[in-house]
């Protein structure tokens, strides 16, 4: 399974990781979403998972991806 992880500006406050996590989860192939709201990251887990579809559904909650960084998990 892979991690993708997105940088993303404009977050501030719980609820703005409550909308983002409430729209990737729908995202096919998602299956956990966590956000970091200090940090800017929205590490997304699953397999496969389209960045574009990720991007999209970040936009759809109101916010902008800055840089995507690629990791596998261990």
């Amino acid at each position: 399974m892979a991690d993708k992880i997105f940088t993303v500006d404009g977050m501030t406050c719980g609820h703005c990781a409550t909308s983002i996590t409430e729209e990737v989860v729908r995202v096919p192939g998602v299956t956990a979403v966590d956000v970091d709201v200090r940090s800017g990251l929205v590490i997304v887990s699953g397999d496969p998972v389209e960045d574009a579809a990720v991007r999209a559904a970040i936009v759809e909650a109101g916010y902008e991806v800055a840089e995507i960084v690629r990791r596998t998990a261990a």
